[in-house]
């Protein structure tokens, strides 16, 4: 498997529009797409973006623990670190980046971090410390603790961008992994598979006619 980089990472939330109005007001994001299901936001529909699910609350963290958004500078008025509402923890990390408001990592909990993380390696991850993975110059984190199986997770999955769909559902299938779903959408082709700590993670491929900006 060959991820070129991080997509998106999505939530299950019960009061969309609220968190999305937190978000374009302490970040430099925008609404990239409103369906009757979900909303995108991000800086740039072809880097990083969040996507906001409709799910009845309130959400349990289970794996997640937070996000981080790389930036050329910190803005003023806005904490390094802030609650976006239901659980869903931002924080910005001040690193050179082509593009504000891109992502640095995903922070996920582990009984087994080192375990975790050498895992993912097996979904095209590369290895990036001892509890770190890299796609695409952005990481997933695996921090020590219990996740549980909540009932009612926030994380809905974690996405990365691929050149075929198709060829990581062949993969997928060869390597006795768990294909949990395959959506055919307007702009972009999705296999969704189960990851580690059941973590589901998306191998998304933009289609020619991706016309999201």
């Amino acid at each position: 498997m060959q991820p070129k980089t991080l997509d998106h990472v999505a939530f299950w939330v019960a009061d969309r529009d609220a968190i999305a109005a937190m978000l374009t007001s302490r970040l430099g994001v925008h609404e990239i797409d409103r369906q009757d299901t979900f909303t995108l936001l991000g800086a740039d529909a072809r880097r990083f973006k969040f996507t906001l699910f409709d799910a009845e609350g309130p959400r349990e963290a289970g794996q997640f623990v937070h996000v981080a958004l790389r930036v050329n500078r910190l803005p003023g008025g806005t904490p390094s670190t802030f609650a976006a509402g239901e659980g869903l923890r931002v924080v910005l990390v001040e690193a050179p980046t082509e593009v504000d408001y891109d992502l640095d990592h995903v922070a996920l909990g582990s009984i087994d971090p080192r375990a975790t993380a050498a895992e993912y390696e097996r979904y095209g991850f590369q290895p990036a410390g001892s509890a770190r993975v890299e796609v695409g110059g952005a990481f997933v984190e695996l921090h020590p603790g219990e996740p549980g199986d909540p009932e009612r997770p926030l994380l809905n999955h974690l996405a990365v961008l691929v050149d075929s769909a198709d060829e990581h559902l062949a993969e997928a299938q060869d390597a006795g992994v768990e294909v949990d779903d395959v959506v055919d959408a307007p702009n972009t082709y999705a296999v969704f598979l189960r990851g580690p700590d059941r973590v589901r993670i998306e191998y998304v491929e933009h289609k020619p006619t991706f016309s999201l900006t």
